[in-house]
């Protein structure tokens, strides 16, 4: 029997395509914000009693590689169950800001890399997903919020400037980064995240603590970014993942 849509599916999971995973593991040693407390997991069923298993998590909306919604900061802006099903693939364009985020964890995405990206790749396509690359998905335990003496955070993130680039000018879909903010965590000192009250009103959604962006190519990939339809949820834990041709 002969299908399209199994052909294609086919295909793709054959040699010719690498499938990447982009999220992390979800456990208690997950990345996460420090005002959300670790996963808890309860047994209710075990195999030694009940012959059947079954757990009960309990965890933060935004905890690991997760989804915020516009709902997640803006009054009234749509949920995770209002996102329609198209909106969980996209067409992927990577930006690779790593070398600048290394020598600076302040480091701010600027037009001008936007710009330099477009120089060689074409213009970012209209409802494509952009995701910024740092490779800050690679420190672990301290290093990765990296704090200083006074006890403040210190990593990178997107300028606002950039974000409006991206919106007002290509309108792009969605966005996703590696650390857990939309803005670096410094610029939170002076203007409380003005990069992501803005981004998420403008209606689009993103995905944060993203990894192995470092494994995929600038473009030509594509996201998937699932999630559980959970009634009027500002954010969920995420699975991501990319096909592209290897």
């Amino acid at each position: 029997m002969e299908h399209k849509l199994w052909t294609l599916l086919n295909e793709l999971k054959s040699s010719s395509y690498d499938w990447v995973e982009l999220s992390y593991d979800v456990s208690p040693d997950t990345h996460h914000w420090e005002g959300y407390n670790d996963l808890e997991m309860y047994e209710i069923l075990t195999f030694d009693k009940e012959k059947v298993s079954a757990r009960e998590y309990k965890l933060v909306s935004q905890y690991g590689t997760h989804i915020d919604p516009p709902g997640h900061f803006i009054r009234g802006g749509r949920t995770l169950d209002q996102l329609d099903i198209k909106e969980m693939i996209y067409p992927l364009c990577i930006i690779d800001v790593s070398d600048k985020a290394n020598s600076n964890p302040d480091y701010a995405m600027t037009v001008s890399d936007i710009k330099i990206w477009e120089a060689e790749h074409g213009p970012l396509p209209e409802g494509c997903f952009v995701a910024m690359r740092t490779d800050w998905y690679k420190r672990k335990g301290e290093t990765y919020f990296n704090r200083d003496e006074s006890g403040d955070c210190h990593y990178p993130g997107w300028s606002l400037e950039s974000l409006e680039y991206l919106c007002d000018v290509r309108n792009i879909a969605a966005i996703g980064h590696e650390p857990p903010d939309t803005d670096p965590a410094i610029n939170n000192k002076t203007a409380l995240w003005a990069g992501e009250l803005y981004y998420l009103g403008k209606d689009k959604y993103q995905i944060e603590l993203l990894r192995n962006l470092d494994k995929l190519p600038p473009t030509g990939a594509i996201i998937f970014c699932t999630f559980p339809k959970v009634i009027d949820a500002p954010g969920f834990t995420a699975r991501c993942f990319a096909i592209t041709p290897n």
